[in-house]
Formats: structure tokens, sequence, C-alpha cells
């Protein structure tokens, strides 16, 4: 479910530069990593707002949420709206970016599997009934 086309960036780019590219890619995030892709911080729509000179790291928010690709989806869909989460960074057990889930994505797909159980529920109950 996460995205893997997130754009990146590192914390001693420029904000002006960066929008420019996140923006032109058609997204509104952008994860800020290191070299080997740990994540150290997160670039929301309001961040990219901000002064064009402004170095990454003082405009980033540090430390973001993040999730292992092992976590249900459905436990993800349910943080991401209490906390008002527009997106999160999935990464490893290292804190490598796996890619950026969004919550449109995780809410979209916990349905899905909730109206696919509640059918499968109601197909088996069915069958016990008709049996």
């Amino acid at each position: 479910m996460a995205r893997k086309d997130v754009p990146t960036c590192a914390v001693d780019d420029r904000l002006g530069e960066v929008r420019e590219r996140v923006r032109g890619a058609g997204w509104d995030a952008c994860v800020v990593v290191n070299e080997e892709r740990i994540v150290f911080g997160l670039l929301r729509a309001h961040e990219l707002e901000g002064d064009a000179d402004a170095l990454i790291e003082t405009v980033m928010r540090p430390g973001p949420s993040t999730f292992r690709p092992q976590v249900a989806i459905v436990e993800m869909a349910e943080y991401m709206t209490e906390h008002d989460l527009a997106n999160a960074p999935i990464t490893t057990l290292e804190g490598r970016l796996v890619g950026l889930l969004l919550r449109e994505d995780a809410v979209r797909e916990a349905l899905r599997l909730h109206e696919a159980m509640h059918h499968a529920y109601e197909e088996h109950e069915g069958g016990k009934r008709d049996g």
C-alpha cells in the first residue's frame, strides 16, 4: 500500500528546490532521508509553503510517526485517522524508507477488507442456516 515513488530530499537541500520538484511530481509531501534512506523527517503541504531559501532541516517535521510494513492496514488507518495524519512513512526496522502511506489509501483498503470479511461471514452463516 505504501507508495514507493514518494519524493525524498536531504536535510541540507533548499526548500524552494524541493517544493518545485515535489509539486512537479504531483505530490504534496516529501520524506527527508539520509544517504542510506533512513527517515529523518517529513515535509507535508504546510511545511512546503515556507521560505524558498530555508534549509530542509529547519522546516521539516522531525521524527515523524512511522509504521513497519507488517502492521495491519486497519491499525494504520485507525491511527492515521485518530491522529489526523494525511500520510505516514513506512520504514524497515532500521528506519529505511519503504514508501509513504496515504491515509486515503489506508482507509479505503481497511474498508474493503471489512466489507470482504462481512460478506464472507454472511455467506458462512447463511450456509449454516441452510444446512
